[in-house]
């Protein structure tokens, strides 16, 4: 680890767990436990105003797995924390040997939907966990704010602005991730633009313009720096005389044979200036400049200003977005959902604890579409059970080793895309949406019973 910034190591990743679970698995192993099991990833219930998810960060998690090793400098750390010597040696050489099957990301997905389910030797598969809930959280939680957002612009382009104020160094990267996912032309993150290629946009602060003798100075800088992608901060002193300068920077542009991309409007009753600079703009005849949008924006403010009439082309997106502000997690767990018994047959399990009741054995999640290619309904199906629909889960690491053959971003982006066309508009309300279908089917509804008698 880089202990001056405090970024994390790919090489430290298997110590970035909770401590609990390392001492299950040393009592695991101090007992002579390493019999398979199988545990879910899945969410419990839905945050408020959603009824549905995007499913991402499943590319870190198997890239975790593929790494996944305990170096000498780990092992000695441990050591002075009280495990045992014989333990360590065998953390020395742990390596993943189980398999996962899972959904693939840019998938629309809904609650108690196993996402992720990890079958191998308890020990390996409990050491998963932490990174495993930690990645997806995050990135299922942006991406579905994100496809909120882009849904609520109408069509309009939006762009990922929030690195400044999300929740760390690895959040801002992962955030332009999934938002791009979900739907967003861009980010404002440069180091994003570069390790994922996600489109980069960016104008200028305030501050630039308030360091020249006056806004008209600083329009000249800036254009005579960027003539061919030339985007103006109209609001630093008055907005309408702002845009009297921007007009007069177009003009010249023009003349050199460029053109004024956008204005940007941070500030104000954002309906009422934006319908005033459109028609400033179009009265001189630059009909083809863009206006853009920001400052403390979300769905639920994108919605209100197009429902009143705002004349607004792009909206840059920042803290609300990259903090999922109003839900800025899902309840998203792993949970044990059968172990192999003593004769090497696996036996379902589950957990009854009140609102907190989990789904026993190895499941597969079906989506039933209409003749047009709609979401209908998804059933929930015990492994091998037949079922008239789509199966989403499949196997992407096999004895250990990722047998998936991983898709670009851009690929997983139309995944998302053609998801969300899929579902019907009753289930993207911004508010109250409808509550979609989510069945269990008969023979797991069968083995619940079964299980429920047994355990009670």
């Amino acid at each position: 680890m880089n202990n001056q910034v405090g970024l994390v190591d790919e090489e430290d990743l298997c110590m970035l767990t909770d401590l609990y679970e390392l001492t299950m698995c040393a009592s695991y192993f101090d007992n002579k436990r390493f019999e398979p099991a199988s545990f879910d990833l899945f969410v419990r219930k839905l945050p408020p105003n959603r009824s549905y998810l995007l499913f991402a960060g499943l590319e870190q998690f198997l890239r975790f797995i593929e790494g996944f090793r305990f170096k000498e400098e780990h092992l000695n750390f441990l050591r002075r924390h009280g495990f045992k010597d014989d333990f360590i040696e065998y953390l020395r050489n742990l390596r993943f040997t189980g398999d996962v099957w899972a959904i693939p990301e840019g998938t629309i997905v809904f609650p108690n939907e196993p996402l992720i389910r990890v079958t191998a030797p308890i020990i390996e598969a409990q050491l998963l966990e932490t990174f495993a809930l930690n990645t997806i959280n995050l990135q299922t939680t942006v991406a579905t704010k994100a496809s909120r957002v882009v849904y609520a612009a109408r069509g309009r382009s939006v762009i990922e602005f929030g690195l400044r104020r999300e929740h760390g160094i690895d959040a801002g990267m992962k955030v332009a991730r999934a938002s791009y996912i979900a739907g967003c032309e861009g980010t404002s993150n440069v180091l994003a633009g570069l390790r994922y290629g996600i489109p980069i946009f960016g104008t200028m602060a305030h501050s630039f313009i308030m360091f020249f003798e006056n806004e008209l100075t600083a329009f000249r800088a800036f254009a005579k720096t960027f003539p061919d992608r030339t985007t103006l901060l109209i609001d630093t002193f008055d907005t309408l005389k702002g845009t009297e300068n921007a007009i007069l920077i177009a003009k010249e542009l023009e003349e050199g044979g460029f053109k004024l991309r956008g204005v940007r409007l941070d500030s104000g009753d954002l309906v009422e200036l934006s319908r005033k600079v459109r028609e400033m703009l179009d009265a001189k005849g630059l009909k083809y400049v863009k206006i853009f949008a920001s400052g403390d924006l979300d769905e639920y403010r994108i919605d209100e200003l197009l429902s009143k009439g705002a004349k607004i082309d792009i909206f840059g997106v920042g803290t609300k977005l990259g903090t999922s502000a109003d839900r800025p997690y899902v309840d998203i767990i792993y949970k044990l959902c059968e172990k192999m018994d003593k004769s090497g047959r696996f036996q379902p399990i589950m957990k009854l604890s009140e609102g907190k009741a989990t789904l026993p054995g190895r499941k597969q999640v079906y989506r039933i579409k209409d003749a047009k290619g709609s979401f209908v309904e998804d059933i929930i199906a015990l492994e091998g059970e037949e079922v008239n629909g789509e199966p989403l889960l499949i196997k992407v690491v096999e004895k250990g080793k990722v047998i998936y053959d991983f898709p670009s971003l851009e690929k997983i982006r139309e995944r998302a895309l053609d998801n969300l066309s899929r579902l019907p508009e009753k289930y993207k309300r911004l508010r109250r949406p409808a509550i979609y279908p989510v069945k269990l089917s008969p023979q797991l509804e069968k083995m619940i019973a079964e299980l429920k008698q047994k355990l009670l």
